[in-house]
């Protein structure tokens, strides 16, 4: 293969295929994904589908309650059903700087158009009934959350950006860019050369290296998670929320029958491994014992590992390289890229075109680091 493309996109999880999506629906001519597997096989097709706009960024929250718009229209607009559950997500707090953080994020929140609220134990419980209330001194909800199909929302961007005119080269590896200065002139791959002037990453975990290729830093460090599921459950409620025990990020929502559980792990080192092992098992069980202790009679009938993609504040790296002409990125999201792809997609896509975006990302270009300009996100999971 010898062709040519006006953008080439790498990646094709959630994010690589929302902005090759944008583009194309806004009439960019020769489109190209290139995915070096499956699309949706890498942290995508692990993620455990929460979709929320409950954040302590501001611009966590605009992209969070933007993308929460289009996945309400997302099998409208595609044709896909993604499964969506609007069943809101459930924070549940144990110490006072907690509780004081989470007030000043619903302020923040409710100036922004999110519904989200401070409860009380009690009533946590009612929405949550396998949770105990001992030690909690109050939580915070926000009914318009929710989870959905990571895999669905792939392929329904997929597909739609195909209709469009993209086209999407899976089981192709990129293996360089090659730049004339600091012009990109092209993507070489495993299947061939593909001629361009614009390179977008959306490589995840695996970003790291694809920058280094255009010469670009971007500080992104796979570092495993792991899931559970549980067999079924009786008598849960339909409109179970997603719960997160915020102080040991113990979270749980409905997944078919049963429950899909996880929580971070800190003796977890960062690599690109996904094997799954039974070390974080103990620290779960503390958990759980101590904020769901039904939990702890269910029997676990499957689970998987996936990445997050880390950076060293916890918020994504979002922009377009000064050292090099046109290489733009949407990378790092340290666990909530699969929630905000939608809004990404539309960010991504009037940053190629030259439009304003709808919300300002300057403050999350990668160039934050060695400006020493850090924007850390609290309430991440």
């Amino acid at each position: 293969m010898n062709t040519h493309a006006d953008v080439v996109v790498i990646g094709g999880g959630v994010m690589g295929t929302s902005i090759a999506y944008h583009l194309a629906r806004a009439g960019v001519r020769d489109v190209v994904l290139v995915e070096r597997d499956e699309l949706a096989s890498g942290s995508t097709s692990k993620a455990a589908g929460g979709v929320r706009a409950q954040f302590s960024d501001e611009l966590n929250i605009q992209l969070g309650a933007r993308s929460l718009e289009a996945f309400g229209r997302f099998a409208e607009e595609t044709g896909y059903d993604i499964g969506l559950h609007r069943v809101g997500y459930l924070f549940l707090l144990s110490t006072p700087q907690d509780v004081a953080g989470f007030e000043a994020s619903v302020r923040l929140q409710n100036s922004l158009g999110v519904p989200s609220r401070m409860i009380g134990p009690a009533e946590a419980r009612r929405l949550s009934p396998l949770i105990s209330t001992d030690g909690i001194l109050a939580a915070a909800f926000s009914p318009d959350d929710g989870h959905c199909t990571p895999e669905a929302v792939v392929h329904g961007y997929a597909s739609a950006a195909r209709r469009y005119g993209a086209r999407i080269l899976r089981h192709t590896d990129v293996t360089g860019i090659e730049r004339h200065g600091a012009r990109i002139t092209a993507v070489t791959t495993t299947i061939g050369r593909i001629a361009t002037d614009t390179v977008i990453c959306a490589a995840g975990a695996w970003s790291r290296a694809v920058g280094a290729m255009a010469g670009v830093d971007l500080p992104v460090q796979p570092l495993r998670r792991q899931i559970a599921v549980t067999e079924p459950v009786g008598g849960l409620p339909p409109d179970l929320p997603m719960t997160i025990d915020f102080s040991t990020s113990l979270y749980f929502h409905r997944e078919g029958p049963g429950l899909l559980l996880g929580m971070s792990d800190p003796d977890e080192r960062p690599g690109f491994a996904t094997d799954t092992h039974d070390r974080w098992i103990p620290r779960l069980a503390q958990a759980m014992e101590r904020r769901a202790p039904a939990l702890l009679d269910l029997r676990r009938t499957g689970g998987w590992a996936g990445l997050y993609e880390v950076t060293p504040d916890h918020n994504a790296l979002i922009g377009e390289a000064t050292s090099v002409s046109r290489f733009l990125y949407a990378t790092g999201f340290s666990g909530h890229g699969f929630l905000q792809g939608p809004a990404v997609g539309e960010v991504v896509r009037d940053l190629y075109l030259g439009r304003v975006p709808f919300v300002d990302v300057s403050p999350l270009s990668a160039g934050r680091f060695a400006a020493d300009a850090p924007r850390p996100e609290a309430n991440r999971v």
